[in-house]
């Protein structure tokens, strides 16, 4: 099938390329076809974030959002930051010392607690009313490369059996072609990590940096509901060594949205995010809001927050990469949506440009890096650069006070720089302590299991595994007596695990059906042994309204 444009994930920046695209091709009267693949059973299916949203990409692209019902109803009302010190005490940090990238309220734009989730899926049916086509289910599996140029996406195959034979209803992949495709499959896209890689794309910056979020949908009762209520916080349970952090939005419908991002740069390979994620919500801090409440939804999925210093170049002949796939998240706001959809706008408005002047395709839009070298959001990345950086080298307090120094100076400080990439951060197992982490309670703290059962996780069980390993050996002869091999601890889903054979030796399993998507093995394993890859489309989590 051939098209004008193809995009690759209907995510806030996919989605926004494509609404962009059409309203422009409307304007002028010219005939575009674009299709969007997402390998979610529906769009929105695989989409998790905080989320307060910045909607000022949004008023860019739909300046009615409201009146076509966009799902923005919770502005934030009232904004708290703590430091939690131990399991008990925790200090309120004064709005006076909060850094001004992380104030939510307040200023000359209202900010909202969303769904990301329902927010994607009403930008699908924006983009389906301009005449996109959406393609829900299909997995991209491989990028045509044709003498060096992107010509296109190859959809994988359906129907294919463990052993590689097909099944019963077998359907082939089929290419889709493209003048132009824009890649915007979220954080660690498979296809964008082999682009970045084909293209040396990420030449010269420093080594992309990742967290992990972890974030709960709980229902509460209607007198411990705040709507817009906005609370951040560091430090317990993560130790001086961990840096990461903690939200708790009061959303809409008696629900409260609370989450742990954690930095894939820490050191201790007996850390499970899962299980620290689970103890921090016995804190007194966050409990109270808890209490007498229900857990709805669960999910897990890696956050690309290296930023400006981290962005690799995001043009290559025939193509694009934009959102969270190069890394437009402005971690210093702890926001990537309004970036994100920002990035989409303009690759959609340098193709739409190109192709009106009759350009064939296959061409290095470098118009787009001028267009976007000039945006708010290249500033917003470019202003926030040390964030990450100096809370790397710094540590939590000495990070955040650099931080706070240096926007009061307006980035005025020396650039920050983390040279050394987060897998290779992690030490042997001998130089820590094995954690020993509480049962959960069954209230407030919970399992793996009970937990991926709320993600909705699902994938035909007869199918390759979409879970590669370079050398099979590896994570039993090497992982396991250095490293007590991690991945059965990062993994927030019951992924890995190592188990005895018949002979009683040491196994590694792994359960692909309880995939989340979150791609924390393929950045986390220090051999970079696991690549993970689409699976057959349809697969994974299906969230409600994360």
């Amino acid at each position: 099938m051939e098209f004008d444009v193809v995009i690759v994930g209907a995510g806030s920046a996919g989605l926004s390329a494509a609404c962009r695209l059409m309203q422009q091709a409307n304007e002028a009267e010219q005939e575009l076809s674009v299709c969007v693949v997402e390998k979610g059973s529906e769009v929105g299916a695989h989409i998790l974030s905080g989320a307060v949203f910045e909607p000022r990409a949004l008023q860019e692209l739909f300046p009615d959002w409201e009146e076509r019902g966009a799902p923005l109803t919770t502005p934030a009302t009232r904004d708290e930051l703590y430091l939690l010190k131990d399991a008990e005490k925790a200090q309120k940090l004064p709005s006076a010392l909060v850094p001004k990238s992380m104030h939510n309220t307040g200023g000359d734009s209202t900010r909202y607690v969303i769904s990301a989730g329902n927010l994607t899926r009403w930008l699908g049916e924006q983009a389906e009313s301009l005449g996109v086509e959406i393609f829900p289910g299909f997995a991209a599996q491989e990028v045509i490369i044709e003498d060096e140029v992107v010509r296109g996406i190859l959809i994988g195959d359906m129907g294919v059996a463990a052993d590689g034979t097909p099944k019963d209803g077998y359907m082939p992949g089929m290419e889709l072609r493209a003048k132009y495709t824009l890649f915007a499959e979220g954080s660690r896209g498979h296809l964008g990590k082999r682009l970045i890689n084909d293209f040396a794309l990420d030449a010269g910056c420093d080594p992309q940096h990742y967290g992990i979020g972890l974030k709960e949908l709980w229902d509460v009762p209607a007198d411990k509901h705040e709507p817009g209520l906005v609370l951040h916080g560091s430090g317990w349970p993560l130790d001086s060594n961990t840096h990461g952090g903690w939200f708790l939005y009061h959303a809409e419908n008696h629900q409260v949205v609370l989450g742990l991002i954690m930095d894939l740069s820490y050191q201790n390979p007996w850390l499970s995010p899962f299980d620290e994620f689970q103890r921090m919500k016995h804190h007194p801090v966050i409990s109270q809001h808890l209490d007498s409440g229900k857990r709805v939804a669960y999910g897990a999925r890696s956050i690309t927050k290296g930023g400006f210093n981290c962005l690799p170049k995001m043009t290559f002949a025939g193509g694009l990469l934009i959102g969270c796939d190069a890394g437009t998240l402005n971690f210093s706001k702890i926001k990537g949506l309004h970036t994100a959809m920002k990035s989409g706008l303009v690759a959609a408005e340098s193709v739409f440009e190109a192709l009106k002047a009759g350009d064939e395709g296959g061409q290095e839009l470098t118009s787009f890096t001028e267009k976007w070298e000039a945006s708010w959001a290249y500033a917003e990345l470019k202003e926030s650069a040390s964030f990450g950086p100096a809370i790397h080298k710094y540590g939590t307090i000495g990070g955040g006070a650099y931080n706070f120094v240096d926007q009061l100076l307006g980035g005025k400080l020396p650039n920050v720089h983390d040279t050394t990439t987060d897998h290779g951060k992690l030490k042997p197992a001998d130089q820590f302590d094995k954690i020993d982490y509480p049962k959960p309670d069954g209230k407030l703290s919970f399992d793996k299991s009970s937990s991926v059962f709320l993600s909705n996780a699902n994938h035909e069980e007869d199918q390759p595994c979409h879970l590669r390993l370079a050398d099979p050996e590896l994570p039993i002869r090497d992982n396991l007596p250095k490293y007590a091999e991690p991945a059965q601890r990062y993994c927030p889903a019951g992924v890995y695990e190592v188990i005895e054979d018949d002979e009683g030796n040491p196994k590694f399993q792994i359960n692909f059906q309880n995939c989340v998507h979150c791609k924390t093995c393929d950045i986390k394993d220090p051999a970079q042994n696991i690549t993970w890859v689409a699976p057959e489309g349809g697969g994974g989590p299906n969230y409600p309204n994360m």
